[in-house]
């Protein structure tokens, strides 16, 4: 049974009731569900959540809601890992087998199917535990600055001041879309940022945090642009 875990807690702060924004037209999290669903791979997909209006929003737009999402596993604290094992000791007390297990954020409206499918072929191919989605930075890492306590500034490697960028080694960040699992790898909480797992390399232009009012603006820029491209 390939199981898709939408995690979406009810409690976001930066942007109030996040999940079920409207966002170009529909819900956030509604994206997330249409990909899911659009990618053919899912038996089951799911919203993991502790939220009223989440849960009717998440089943108007065909995802399903077997259970709400324990308090314990709802605050600010708690990490992805916990909340998608939870999901799968759910169905496995049901007499479910689910495996691989995807993790796809609710807040990804630029999730596309072929990289759903891409990150299942990799975890296939590859016998690892994770792929997951990562992008390139803009800028090499080895040159950023910070700031000091006198508000000066200190490069964080000051032995690459000289290093020509095209000498440096490229970096990639987590780009916050989905996550594929082996389900004995999620309950085990294994580290998804390690060896272990396969990188599902995307475009940067694809990819936005939203996490503040600027970011929702500009992604839904990005977003109209791709549909209009």
């Amino acid at each position: 049974m390939k199981l898709a875990i939408i995690p979406a807690r009810g409690g976001s702060k930066r942007i109030p009731r996040k999940n079920v924004k409207l966002f170009c037209g529909k819900p956030m999290i509604a994206w997330s569900i249409d990909a899911a669903h659009a990618s053919g791979l899912f038996d089951h997909i799911v919203v993991s959540t502790d939220d009223i209006e989440i849960s009717e929003v998440a089943k108007a737009y065909g995802a399903e809601v077997p259970f709400m999402r324990p308090a314990a596993l709802s605050d600010d604290h708690t990490g992805t890992s916990p909340v998608v094992a939870h999901a799968i000791e759910w169905y496995r007390a049901q007499g479910g087998m689910p495996d691989p297990v995807c993790c796809i954020y609710a807040t990804a409206p630029f999730v596309s199917t072929a990289d759903l499918q891409r990150g299942l072929q990799l975890l296939t191919d590859s016998g690892s535990d994770f792929a997951f989605s990562v992008t390139r930075y803009t800028f090499p890492i080895q040159r950023a600055i910070k700031l000091t306590e006198e508000g000066r500034v200190q490069m964080f490697q000051p032995a690459h001041f000289n290093t020509r960028s095209q000498d440096l080694e490229e970096a990639f960040h987590d780009a916050g879309q989905f996550y594929w699992g082996r389900a004995a790898a999620w309950i085990a909480d294994k580290p998804v940022f390690s060896t272990i797992a396969m990188p599902v390399i995307l475009p940067r232009h694809r990819v936005q945090d939203i996490d503040t009012p600027e970011d929702w603006e500009r992604a839904e820029w990005m977003f109209k642009a791709l549909q209009t491209g």
